[in-house]
């Protein structure tokens, strides 16, 4: 039987969904990382993550990782010429894994929700984001994301990379076609008409930033 993607998550600091959020969200994961004090919010939800690593200085003890086998925990010096969000995506895409997850990252210090929204102009990004408010994905293109939410939810668009960038969309109260996308562009807070919704990007890759709180009773895809 042909193994579809793997998928691999990494918990970061931050603020990120809560326990009862997590174990749903997270189904079907292949691999789990903790960065730092991603560490907490992983066993906060019950989670055991499979590999712990960053420069620890964000994790609150650590006599935390004495439950996990030494081989399993990768130290790094506090100055280090990348953030331990970039450490775990570099170590889950030499594991392999295909789709990758922040858990994670809201609210905090400016600094670093900039950073992670950097992350995601990069030729290789994260596939999605989810913080204590919002589900984030990364549309790429010839990509359709096609979603149930409740009717009136918040939905918006920013545009990724180098463009150039093209778009259409169904069920939403603004249409997406025929924006003049450029960098520094965006479509902000559209809204969901009936609950059904789907977005292509025809030219370009997307941020698509959907609400969290509402998105367990959903159902939401991303089709090629």
């Amino acid at each position: 039987m042909e193994q579809g993607p793997l998928r691999g998550i990494a918990f970061i600091g931050g603020a990120g969904p809560g326990s009862e959020q997590c174990g749903s969200l997270i189904a079907g994961a292949d691999i789990i990382v903790a960065a730092d004090s991603g560490l907490i919010a992983a066993e906060e939800a019950g989670i055991q993550p499979d590999w712990i690593l960053g420069d620890m200085d964000s994790l609150d003890d650590l006599g935390r990782l004495a439950q996990y086998p030494l081989g399993r925990v990768i130290r790094y010096p506090t100055d280090k010429d990348y953030t331990d969000t970039e450490l775990a995506l570099r170590f889950l895409w030499e594991k392999g894994v295909d789709e990758t997850w922040l858990v994670g990252g809201g609210g905090g210090r400016t600094d670093h929700l900039f950073a992670i929204r950097s992350l995601f102009e990069r030729e290789r990004c994260p596939d999605r984001w989810l913080t204590a408010a919002e589900d984030i994905r990364c549309l790429t293109m010839e990509q359709e994301l096609v979603c149930t939410l409740p009717s009136n939810s918040l939905v918006s668009v920013f545009p990724l990379g180098l463009g150039p960038w093209k778009a259409e969309s169904r069920g939403l109260k603004w249409p997406l076609e025929g924006l003049p996308w450029d960098q520094g562009f965006f479509g902000i807070s559209n809204r969901v008409v009936e609950g059904a919704f789907a977005i292509y990007a025809h030219e370009g890759r997307f941020l698509v930033i959907l609400p969290l709180a509402q998105s367990l009773p959903r159902t939401c895809a991303d089709t090629n």
